[in-house]
């Protein structure tokens, strides 16, 4: 349990960083946010179990950096503050996104890294999720529901026929040497991804 300090602490963080932002943007007319600091904010929310305050976040970032991929964990939070706000179509979506971000991190997140290695071994990506750094957990209490639907939603046809046809696309462009066909290849993992 959080102590009122501790909240006030994380709360100054993410205003700091909203204050960054605006400043940036004021200045550049733009963002010019090198150091990532746009990504910290939902890690926040998360700690704070502000989801409310997470999914507002998510929207500003969403109309402010459209193309912004993100990173693994970043989506994966995302996910999170989605299913917790019950937009789980929604979260559907994003879940895919943090699986084509880095396949791994829903393995690490349910304690089945080992099912993941073959993923790994057919698609020859390593995965860019440090466990050490990665401190979500389904053994965590208040994130068991997430776990039980996030396994429910892999199990789905739906879920596993797009991962399947990611992984198979990725194997395909690994092993491809002809820049026309590594182009179409390319581009319908593009499509894959934007059709979610």
């Amino acid at each position: 349990m959080m102590t009122t300090k501790q909240k006030e602490r994380i709360q100054a963080k993410i205003a700091g960083i909203k204050q960054t932002l605006a400043t940036e943007r004021r200045k550049f007319s733009g963002y010019d946010d090198s150091r990532g600091l746009r990504y910290l904010p939902t890690r926040y929310y998360l700690q704070l179990e502000d989801y409310a305050g997470g999914l507002a976040y998510t929207r500003w970032f969403a109309k402010n950096f459209p193309d912004d991929s993100g990173f693994p964990d970043f989506l994966f939070e995302w996910t999170l503050i989605l299913y917790k706000n019950a937009k789980s179509q929604e979260a559907s979506k994003k879940a895919f996104a943090t699986f084509c971000s880095d396949t791994d991190v829903f393995g690490y997140f349910l304690n089945k890294t080992a099912e993941n290695q073959d993923i790994r071994e057919e698609t020859g990506r390593q995965s860019v999720i440090i466990t050490e750094r990665f401190p979500y957990s389904c053994t965590q209490k208040e994130l068991a529901d997430f776990a039980i639907w996030l396994d429910a939603l892999i199990a789905t046809e739906w879920f596993s026929s797009l991962s399947h046809r990611f992984t198979e696309l990725n194997r395909m462009l690994d092993a491809e040497t002809d820049i026309g066909r590594r182009h179409e290849l390319v581009m319908e993992l593009s499509r894959l991804q934007k059709a979610v």
